[in-house]
């Protein structure tokens, strides 16, 4: 006998969103990491926010949503925002009950600001590191440098000289105005964008167009490939060296015989001059005339370093295909370091995950 189809008007349930997501599931690892770290930043959260007025929303279900945003390659909030309302799992992972109402999506512009004054992401990075760290899944002898172009959010057309001010547009179109730059000569010292005035203009090597862009810096340790620190700084020449350098400063601490891996950008005379001042071994693939002689490159060592140099594009891809950081989508040095560093903790919570489901 066919069975009529019945349509229910609502919905009870005696079973918590807890019990209804498998025990396997891929991101119960990722909770359990996640609330450890944020446990740990309780007091931060707690200077953040005022003793007096309405109860806001906890900054630690703002955290948890952010991060399904980049785990799920959810592109904007307002989406982010629709699968809470009916996704169990989201609700789940986020905190939130089945009945639970929504915030506005305005909250996390609102928040964002709260959070980036607080330094909430570098905070949640060097926590997720140290968990690591906790595991045996870190080296902290051998290390790996390099950097990444981040493509801002904003048109060349929005790149005019600074002491004009915004050109008047050609035609009737003032959406998408036409503007002809044939025959004129933009540079960083004489321009900048209108929309996005820390971008730069930078062409990340030979033959390659130049973009309004930032630069994404990252050191990797050498075991598993896991993220140990992460930077942005405007796009310039010299970025990536300084970056490296100031990042492996912390690494170096009482830390004798370290190394760093790095591709050819790095190979210059005073940046091997720094590490090795700093007490860092340079493993840098050598250019035509290279800043290392036999004395670095005859040990076996340094092969095993420009083997496991290679792993560091390994995050760089995730974040810009997963990450949705291929292009911004937002504005201002601030605010980009703190989605660089909140999406690199997002990848090292997948790594992790995936490292210790290997080892049980």
């Amino acid at each position: 006998m066919r069975g009529e189809p019945i349509e229910s008007a609502g919905m009870f349930s005696y079973i918590s969103p807890d019990k209804r997501v498998p025990q396997d599931h891929p991101l119960r690892p990722i909770r359990k990491m996640v609330d450890k770290a944020l446990k740990k930043l309780s007091r931060r959260f707690s200077r953040l926010y005022s003793r007096r007025g309405r109860p806001s929303i906890p900054p630690e279900q703002l955290i948890r949503a952010l991060l399904l945003q980049i785990l799920y390659t959810i592109r904007s909030e307002r989406q982010l925002m629709e699968q809470l309302d009916y996704n169990l799992l989201f609700r789940w992972f986020v905190g939130l009950g089945m009945d639970d109402p929504l915030w506005d999506v305005t909250v996390f512009s609102k928040n964002r600001d709260r959070l980036l004054r607080g330094d909430i992401a570098a905070a949640l990075f060097k926590e997720i590191v140290e968990q690591a760290r906790e595991q045996g899944l870190i080296s902290e002898e051998h290390f790996s440098v390099d950097g990444t172009l981040l493509e801002a959010w904003a048109s060349q057309k929005s790149f005019q000289k600074k002491d004009d001010g915004p050109e008047s547009p050609s035609d009737d179109d003032l959406r998408n105005p036409t503007v002809n730059f044939r025959g004129e000569r933009r540079k960083n010292e004489t321009h900048q964008s209108t929309t996005d005035p820390d971008s730069r203009l930078f062409c990340k090597g030979p033959g390659r167009e130049a973009k309004l862009s930032y630069l994404g810096h990252a050191v990797a340790e050498n075991r598993n490939g896991l993220l140990v620190g992460v930077q942005v700084t405007l796009a310039h020449g010299r970025a990536e060296r300084e970056a490296a350098l100031e990042m492996m400063q912390p690494l170096a601490e009482n830390r004798p015989g370290i190394t760093l891996g790095g591709d050819r950008g790095y190979d210059t005379a005073e940046f091997v001059e720094r590490l090795r001042e700093i007490g860092v071994t340079p493993h840098l693939a050598q250019k035509t005339r290279s800043a290392l002689d036999r004395r670095t490159t005859r040990h076996k060592g340094y092969e095993v370093s420009q083997r496991k140099r290679k792993q560091i594009e390994e995050p760089f891809g995730w974040m810009k295909t997963v990450g949705l950081l291929h292009k911004l989508r937002h504005r201002g040095l601030p605010l980009v370091d703190w989605v660089f560093n909140f999406t690199s903790a997002a990848y090292n919570l997948v790594r992790m995950r995936n490292l210790m489901e290997a080892r049980a």
